[in-house]
């Protein structure tokens, strides 16, 4: 199919209008000026102060923590899911089971963030960060579970059954044959649900609690009251942040492709 000039035209006013608003946001995070709209001059003036705003560094920590912590159990949780989904075959409750998981992907955020709220209100929890880890692990373990899924559909299950037909345990044989080459898709899949728990806002309004105000609760709240330089700033750096991680993830992925393709031709070699 020949790329025309109009599509090229469509393509970049679609970037335009998704990355043209960032791009605004992070210039205008070196801005001298205490309004935002007025450009006063190159600074990094709200950078020191951001770095000075104690309440603002509190929740980004907090928020860093909840979406290592998140992602990390949902990576688990979500692998596994998948694991059952591709590998179980049609056992009992199969039809309930791919249900749950694919439910949040289509449920309205808040209607997950109520019904975490009156599952912790009835087991008499209180709110707070334990509670926020807990419900983005509900959700995020999810969009880990269809990567990795789709990674298993197309795994070449040959190399797990010549494993095991020499004598390695199952257990084994996931760990040296399976999880190496469905690694690229388990660390996309902690990347994706990393970055969900980051920018979650609905959810976690109603799981927090006392000292456990997450960066866009935080954001939210001064925003309601008045756009400061201050937020360019920690969102310039949020931008950052995800972009070097999936640069990262690209270039690892990339480059165990590459090694992989390697290693099919040496054994090709070798096996000629």
């Amino acid at each position: 199919m020949k790329f025309t000039r109009l599509d090229a035209t469509v393509l970049t006013l679609c970037f335009a209008f998704l990355y043209i608003p960032i791009l605004i946001l992070i210039i205008y995070s070196f801005n001298e000026s205490k309004l935002v709209t007025v450009w006063g001059g190159f600074s990094l003036r709200w950078y020191r102060d951001m770095w000075s705003n104690d309440g603002l560094m509190d929740a980004a920590w907090i928020t860093l923590r909840v979406g290592v912590l998140s992602a990390s159990l949902g990576t688990i949780l979500g692998t596994l899911a998948a694991l059952a989904l591709t590998r179980f075959g049609r056992f009992h409750g199969r039809i309930l089971f791919s249900g749950m998981i694919y439910a949040p992907l289509v449920m309205p955020e808040v209607i997950t963030g109520l019904s975490m709220l009156l599952l912790f209100v009835s087991l008499n929890v209180d709110r707070g960060f334990w509670t926020v880890v807990i419900a983005h692990t509900t959700f995020t373990m999810c969009y880990v579970a269809i990567v990795v899924q789709s990674r298993l559909y197309t795994f070449d299950r040959s190399l797990e059954e010549a494993a095991l037909d020499l004598g390695c345990t199952p257990f084994k044989t996931f760990f040296v044959i399976t999880l190496p080459l469905i690694l690229p898709a388990v660390i996309s899949g902690w990347m994706l649900a990393f970055t969900l728990s980051l920018d979650d806002l609905v959810i976690a309004s109603f799981t927090t609690g006392p000292g456990a105000t997450t960066l866009p609760i935080k954001i939210y709240s001064q925003v309601r009251l008045g756009v400061t330089p201050e937020i360019n700033a920690i969102s310039s750096i949020l931008v950052a942040i995800v972009t070097c991680g999936v640069i990262v993830t690209s270039l690892l992925t990339k480059s165990r492709e590459l090694q992989r393709q390697r290693d099919e031709r040496a054994a090709f070699r070798a096996g000629g």
